[in-house]
């Protein structure tokens, strides 16, 4: 990653957030039930619901802090507090750990607080559209492009409304636990016209049903899918914009980090032992059995009940012999595919971004920028050309401090400014290492159109993140991918992470696996985690309903 300082003798500080100080205590020596490898947010999840039960958990992070791509740190200035990652946890809110407050993870710290506006997008005319909580005043946005798309919006809202609890009933549970989407979309009255919107792309659905190209724009990129708008399957992020709509989306305060805090916390809570900067390298095999693991360092830990990895799976796989994991799963892997990737520059600011509206200025903590729907669909063919384009450059912009003072000293600002471009290049990924100032500053200078007011002057520091640097940073951001890989129709449902090891059981018996590789893939959402937990519990001869309702 590159930092430029703009005000000299600036200090930098290392990560914000730092392991709590039960994590520094144990040896290998140590007898664990369960022995966890990666301290990403759902392997966390996992493992609280497992501390919970009352099995002794121990927990090997490779990193200096815990919570994989749900982190937060000091990377510009020394007060400046950056998700590292992620930003958002819209998706969590609806998991059953959130949702009925299974962990009481309030406890721990972890308070959200929930934006409004929630989104704005500007479009390449100077004009935006502006999503507030209140739908009224949503649809109004639109009506001033289009009566017709106001209308619209609303009637697809209602339509999402009804069918979301089948979605969610299916995304927190394990396939094969109760019955398929599928069987459930069967059932339900509108289910026929689910299973078709679902094979669609989102491009066709929004452009039959949208009229005005500013409209159509908002829906694509607010926020945008990490997947091409004009694949097939990707009917659902046409309706992404919904979940947000009464709910907003909401930050943690403190940052992203902070979730990953409250989790490493309870686990401590309950016994669990966390060990960072201990990088796992092998898995100990033992007559058929995963039985433990063996760190970079040498030293080894022992599980009496199981292993449990958040390691991407192009990396797990060498971690035993190849022989163990089965013809169907290494092919599996091997053609594993990388997903829509980013470059990210991370700043330190006296001002947040100020976007013009016909009431006046807004500073939204969630924002886009997007020219038209054309610029997005262009994407899609930048990726397969392995080809960076600077032209009006589709932009996310996340300036949490806006609501959160937490995340910046008093009066200050953290914005993150995200570009989508591929980390293959014709040159190959190194390239990135030579490009990716002038790919930020491109960013920086396009945003400057709608925000003005972010000038030199007022950036006080600077961090650049390019794909590369994503892997770079935590390996399981393989080839750049926030999510582990393509959440494409190859990579979904009981196909991921491969047909026949989509239940969180590894091919190893006593190896399990969760994270965002595994069922339903990336995001925050906490589904891998306690899912994993739900079928963890069942092979242990329990149910996560019997832990719960223990207390």
């Amino acid at each position: 990653m590159t930092r430029r300082n703009f005000v000299k003798g600036a200090a930098l500080s290392p990560l914000a957030l730092q392991p709590s100080a039960h994590a520094q205590k144990s040896t290998s020596a140590d007898q664990f039930d369960i022995v966890v490898a990666g301290a990403g947010h759902n392997s966390l999840i996992t493992t609280a619901y497992l501390a919970k039960t009352g099995y002794r958990c121990l927990v090997l992070e490779g990193r200096p802090t815990v919570g994989g791509g749900v982190k937060t740190a000091e990377i510009t200035l020394r007060g400046f507090k950056h998700d590292t990652c992620s930003s958002t946890h819209i998706f969590i809110q609806d998991n059953p750990l959130l949702r009925n407050d299974e962990l009481k993870l309030s406890r721990y710290g972890l308070k959200y607080l929930y934006p409004d506006p929630v989104y704005h997008t500007c479009f390449g005319d100077g004009s935006g559209i502006t999503q507030w909580r209140d739908l009224d005043r949503t649809c109004e946005e639109f009506a001033r492009f289009s009566k017709k798309d106001a209308a619209t919006y609303r009637r697809m809202l209602f339509e999402y409304e009804a069918i979301e609890p089948v979605f969610n009933g299916v995304t927190f549970s394990p396939i094969g636990f109760g019955k398929s989407l599928s069987d459930r979309l069967a059932e339900h009255p509108r289910g026929k016209f689910w299973i078709r919107r679902q094979a669609m792309a989102a491009w066709e659905i929004v452009r039959d049903n949208f009229e005005d190209d500013r409209c159509r724009a908002f829906m694509l990129a607010s926020p945008w899918g990490h997947m091409p708008p004009e694949s097939p399957m990707t009917g659902r992020f046409a309706y992404s914009v919904f979940r947000q709509q009464r709910r907003s989306r909401p930050i943690p305060v403190g940052g992203s980090g902070a979730l990953s805090q409250a989790l490493a916390t309870l686990i401590g809570e309950y016994g669990g032992v966390i060990l960072t900067n201990k990088s796992v390298a092998r898995l100990i095999v033992e007559d058929g059995r995963c039985s433990g693991v063996e760190c970079s360092d040498g030293s080894t830990y022992r599980a009496r009940k199981a292993v449990l990895s958040s390691i991407h799976i192009k990396q797990l796989v060498d971690m035993a012999p190849r022989e163990l994991w089965g013809e169907d799963f290494i092919d599996g892997v091997e053609t594993w595919q990388a997903e829509t990737t980013e470059c990210v520059t991370h700043y330190a600011t006296t001002e947040p971004p100020k976007f013009s509206t016909g009431q006046g200025t807004l500073s939204p903590v969630h924002a886009t920028v997007l020219a038209n729907p054309e610029r997005l669909l262009r994407l899609g063919y930048d990726y397969a050309c392995s080809t960076v384009n600077l032209e009006e450059p589709p932009l996310g912009i996340v300036c949490a401090s806006v609501a959160d003072p937490t995340r910046a000293p008093q009066g200050m600002h953290t914005i993150s400014v995200t570009g989508y471009q591929p980390y293959d290049l014709k040159q190959g990924p190194q390239h990135w290492d030579k490009i990716k100032e002038q790919v930020s500053e491109a960013n920086l200078n396009y945003l400057r159109r709608f925000s003005p007011n972010l000038t030199n002057d007022r950036i006080l520091s600077s961090s650049i993140h390019s794909p590369l640097d994503f892997e770079r940073m935590n390996p399981h951001n393989w080839h750049g991918s926030c999510h582990a890989g393509s959440q494409g129709p190859a990579q979904s449902g009981n196909l991921r992470p491969m047909p026949g090891w989509a239940q969180y059981r590894m091919p190893i018996r006593g190896l399990y696996q969760t994270g965002a590789t595994t069922y339903p893939g990336g995001s925050v959402t906490g589904a891998p985690g306690r899912n994993a937990a739900t079928v963890m519990l069942k092979d242990f001869g329990t149910s996560i309903e019997e832990v719960l309702q223990q207390g």
